[in-house]
């Protein structure tokens, strides 16, 4: 169990600023629970492993903020073997995708095209794919091309939407009509309060407003969170809205609060499991754990949790 306090969230905070003086193989070994590996049958194996325990899985090509065309194109080749893998395999899988890896912040056209291949590929293969949603630059983008694909026939793809900003209900609004899939996280990019909720009990209230909203607009919601006091919302919210475990799913990263994931599985919930994979494993460790030093607390604490007092597993 994860106790969380204002002492704790400090100290939180101070781990995430000494990272980077971290020895890289130091983070490479804490990291290996959170990171399926460098190599797609790396995430295979996890996946596999996953299914056998009554878990989906989701699969990320770990790559951004790409600097030209051919890194794009390279990762979305690497997001058509996944596909190819999975079916092979015959894994219960699905990918994500950031558009910023396949081309975004370069040419919106270049995203488009790798977007499109990548979702024309899994729909020959009976998959689907999650767009990922980014910082608060990329969420004009990303919707519009969700509403292109989905304008086009393509109901293979999903999006994702954050609470934590200002938009979102909005935006759940405008989407309703495509009765979209939908998965709903809090966000971990650090906006300024322009654009998104700051106090951390605010996006929590605003994660099940956009929740309810979903569930009211027809969506298949995907839940993402490890927080218990979302849980517990968003489990009343489906008892409520008298949703069937076929029409929605919850999901989680690897390797985080897998104690919270195994007790969904045995409610008879759907969870579906976050798995990225690549050689760029080193930088989204520092990213994801600095962007979100709650995240690294709990690294800490499955790592180091009998020497930090009120953590405990």
């Amino acid at each position: 169990m994860y106790v969380d306090s204002p002492a704790l969230a400090l100290l939180d905070r101070a781990l995430v600023r000494v990272l980077p003086a971290v020895p890289k193989p130091v983070v490479r070994r804490i990291s290996s629970r959170y990171i399926a590996g460098t190599t797609l049958a790396d995430a295979c194996r996890v996946v596999a492993g996953l299914n056998a325990e009554g878990k989906l899985a989701t699969v990320d090509v770990l790559g951004e903020e790409i600097a030209n065309p051919d890194e794009a194109a390279t990762i979305t080749q690497a997001y058509l073997d996944a596909l190819e893998a999975i079916e092979r395999n015959g894994l219960d899988a699905n990918v994500s995708v950031k558009l910023t890896g396949l081309g975004l912040e370069l040419d919106v056209d270049l995203a488009r095209r790798n977007l499109s291949t990548v979702v024309e590929a899994a729909g020959a293969r009976g998959n689907f794919v999650r767009i990922d949603m980014e910082d608060s630059t990329t969420v004009g983008d990303t919707l519009a091309l969700y509403r292109e694909l989905r304008l086009a026939g393509r109901d293979n793809v999903g999006v994702v939407l954050q609470s934590r900003l200002h938009r979102t209900i909005d935006d759940v609004r405008a989407l309703a009509d495509l009765e979209p899939s939908v998965r709903l996280c809090k966000g971990i990019y650090l906006e300024p309060a322009s654009v998104a909720h700051t106090d951390y009990e605010e996006i929590r209230a605003a994660f099940v407003r956009a929740l309810d909203e979903l569930l009211r607009s027809g969506a298949y919601v995907a839940i993402a969170t490890h927080d218990t006091f979302l849980l517990e919302h968003a489990k009343r919210l489906l008892r409520e809205h008298g949703r069937t475990p076929d029409r929605y799913e919850f999901q989680m990263l690897l390797g985080v609060r897998p104690d919270l994931g195994d007790a969904l599985v045995r409610d008879g919930h759907r969870l579906r499991i976050y798995v990225p994979f690549g050689t760029h494993w080193y930088e989204y460790s520092l990213r994801r754990l600095q962007e979100n030093p709650k995240i690294a607390g709990y690294v800490a604490a499955d790592t180091f949790g009998r020497f930090l007092p009120g953590r405990s597993r």
